[in-house]
Parts: structure tokens; sequence; C-alpha cells
């Protein structure tokens, strides 16, 4: 299994910045693809953004130019920066992993982080 650790969640005004991040860990898996999902109060989960092992990024139209992910393979962490906070960003942001373990497909989630943008 894949274990995830959140970080960087929090309050910020609008027009700020945050930096999230999300470290796996667990025995023998390999990753294929990192991401970030938002989830608002009584909306449902919603990709943020993606990135893939090889590099290849996807991002959702509302947070294109604002956001940003990576991530350091060696850590086996994913970042999402996240410039130009909007009110309407506020959501739990989860992790997610996608892994393979052998021959199983292995899809990771964290306990989300609560990011909060005043206006």
């Amino acid at each position: 299994q894949v274990q995830l650790v959140e970080s960087g969640g929090g309050l910020v005004q609008a027009g700020g910045s945050l930096r999230l991040s999300c470290a796996a860990s667990g025995s023998s898996f390999s990753i294929t693809a990192m991401g970030w999902y938002s989830q608002a109060p009584g909306k449902q989960r919603e990709l943020v953004a993606t990135i893939t092992n090889t590099g290849s990024t996807n991002y959702a139209d509302s947070v294109k130019g604002r956001f940003t992910i990576s991530r350091d393979n060696a850590k086996n962490t994913v970042y999402l920066q996240m410039n130009s906070l909007k009110p309407e960003d506020t959501a739990v942001y989860y992790c997610n992993v996608r892994a393979r373990l052998q021959l199983t497909a292995l899809n990771s989630w964290g306990q989300g982080t609560q990011v909060t943008v005043s206006a």
C-alpha cells in the first residue's frame, strides 16, 4: 500500500499564495501519476492538476496560469504551488497517487488539507 502525508494548507487572503506538499511512502511500489483534487462544501471532488512519471501535466481550466504542479521523484513527493488565490479556490485539497505494486494497480488518497481563501 501507499501512505500519503499532506501538508501546506491554511488560511490566506485573496491574491495570496500557498504551497501544498504530499509525500508518498510504502514499499516496492512504482508511481505512475500524482495529482491534486479539490472538494468544496456540497460539491463533488474534482481534478485540480496531475503529473505523470514522465512529467506530463494536466490542469483544470480554472487554475491554469495560477497553479503549478511539480514532483520530486527521488522523494516521491508532489507539490502544488498555488498563486493568485481566489475565494472560489476554498476547498479541501486531496493528494492522489496512482502506482503499481507488481501486477496490482493502486489508487491512494491523502487525508486532505483545508485551503481557505478570504476575500
